[in-house]
């Protein structure tokens, strides 16, 4: 069984990480959405949450699952027996950041690959922290993020 990690925070998830999950789904038996504790950043939105919208999402499709966990990326891979990494490119800056966490990664376990999927052009400009700018700011965020996230956000503006 060929088992993937999509590694970040998704804070919150949006239409440019379920372009990639989507289209990232045929290449491997089970995508595992990995919510990763990094201690650079300081979610807006509780990892619950993040946990929640994700399964709502894929509630239909059973190749996907989610988790959290802290430390390396290459340990959790491990420890679910993955052994591809997926990362999403958006830009050339991108990719040189992640091919430097991707040869980082090749050397502490050179027998977990990672694998670059480029966003769809629409979706290339969505980032989490401009989503979150965005919504903090009374913003409309609906063409950036799925519909679970958007019902999640308006209810918790009612609250």
């Amino acid at each position: 069984m060929s088992i993937c990690l999509f590694p970040g925070t998704f804070d919150p998830i949006t239409l440019g990480h379920t372009d990639v999950i989507d289209r990232a789904l045929d290449l491997f038996d089970k995508l595992v959405i990995g919510i990763g504790y990094n201690s650079a950043k300081k979610p807006m939105f509780p990892l619950e949450q993040r946990i929640e919208w994700i399964r709502e999402i894929y509630k239909n499709d059973k190749r996907i699952e989610v988790a959290a966990y802290e430390g390396l990326t290459i340990d959790f891979c491990r420890k679910i027996n993955a052994r591809y990494i997926l990362r999403g490119i958006r830009y050339v800056s991108d990719f040189e950041y992640e091919k430097a966490i991707a040869d980082v990664n090749r050397t502490i376990d050179p027998h977990i690959e990672t694998i670059f999927l480029t966003c769809t052009p629409q979706f290339s400009s969505i980032a989490s922290t401009l989503v979150r700018d965005i919504y903090r700011n009374g913003g409309d965020v609906t063409p950036f993020v799925p519909t679970a996230v958007l019902e999640g956000l308006h209810k918790q503006a009612q609250q």
